[in-house]
């Protein structure tokens, strides 16, 4: 092993947060906390995994071999930087230009307040009912505001507020599928699809449904959960999991059991995302993230550098086997 690896690898690790993590996982998992804390230097060395990914992935319980399948922050970056040219990331990360792009799969309006003036966007607001701001690079479900007609009686004093917080482009508030809101009713619960132009294989690498708990927002870093969805039915095939390590095979909000649910006009969803993995070939790696409404599905956003979290949960990996095998059928690690 490359020395000099080692010592820049040690260097860069947060230490604080390693000892809070060991902590936390002591109690969880009956070990020491310090083999816990040179159990994470280690594999942060060996497979380029944070604190985080250990967490979640509970590679304390795991064997080498299974640390190995892994998709670890380190490797997906890896594949994010050798599959997705950078200068074209722009056509995800702005929302605007993605809703552009997309249009075909947006079936909302909206409106960039990148572009538009005060009079425009009174205009906009005009009849409108349930709004979603959002800044124009957020991710995560970071900054973004709901607003009700309530809010906008004075659409001069929303346009500066609005600005003031960064929010760059506003939407009508998607209304889902029955089927899909009796999981959660509070958030639109969309499905991440990642798609993956690969050297040996093309087209969808795994789909997992993510499920709020409570907030407007499903995403799990906002305390929402996740659960994978069988590529061939569209049934959900596990348990919801969240990055606090809970699983959940009934909601505790709605009492709606999770796994197998189906998720409506599933062939639709992959038929969209198959087909727009294609316009823009430079970015080859994408996650889409996907609304189902009663007319059928919808594009929220596209994201040219996929959190590596959902696909990590251990309560979807029992056997500890995780999801990099299925990145192999499709590109050489």
């Amino acid at each position: 092993m490359n020395i000099s690896y080692v010592l820049k690898r040690a260097g860069k690790m947060d230490y604080k947060a390693m000892y809070k993590t060991a902590r936390m996982l002591t109690k969880k998992s009956g070990k020491n906390r310090f083999w816990l804390m040179a159990d994470m230097a280690v594999c942060a060395v060996k497979y380029n995994a944070g604190y985080v990914d250990y967490k979640i992935a509970e590679m304390y319980r795991l064997t080498d071999a299974q640390r190995k399948t892994q998709i670890t922050r380190g490797i997906s970056n890896s594949i994010v930087a050798r599959m997705n040219d950078k200068k074209f990331w722009h056509f995800f990360d702005n929302k605007d230009e993605f809703n552009q792009l997309f249009s075909k799969h947006i079936h909302r309006d909206w409106i960039s307040l990148k572009k538009a003036d005060e009079a425009q966007f009174a205009e906009f607001l005009k009849g409108r009912g349930e709004i979603i701001c959002k800044p124009l690079d957020g991710s995560s479900g970071q900054g973004i505001i709901k607003c009700t007609p309530a809010d906008y009686q004075n659409p001069g004093a929303l346009f500066e507020r609005l600005k003031a917080q960064n929010i760059g482009i506003v939407e009508d508030c998607v209304v889902q599928h029955d089927d899909i809101a009796a999981l959660c009713p509070t958030s639109v619960n969309t499905i991440r699809v990642a798609t993956l132009l690969g050297d040996k294989q093309e087209g969808i690498v795994y789909a997992y449904i993510r499920i709020g708990n409570g907030k407007v927002m499903d995403n799990v870093d906002c305390g929402g959960m996740a659960a994978p969805i069988d590529l061939e039915t569209g049934i959900i095939s596990g348990v919801g999991a969240n990055k606090a390590g809970e699983t959940y095979e009934i909601h505790p909000m709605t009492g709606k059991r999770i796994p197998g649910t189906q998720i409506p006009y599933w062939t639709a969803v992959k038929q969209m995302c198959l087909e727009s993995m294609r316009v823009v070939p430079q970015v080859r790696f994408v996650a889409w993230d996907v609304a189902i409404t009663k007319d059928g599905p919808i594009f929220i956003e596209g994201n040219s550098f996929p959190s590596h979290a959902i696909p990590q949960f251990a309560a979807h990996f029992p056997d500890g086997i995780g999801i990099l095998p299925r990145f192999e059928a499709f590109i050489d690690l």
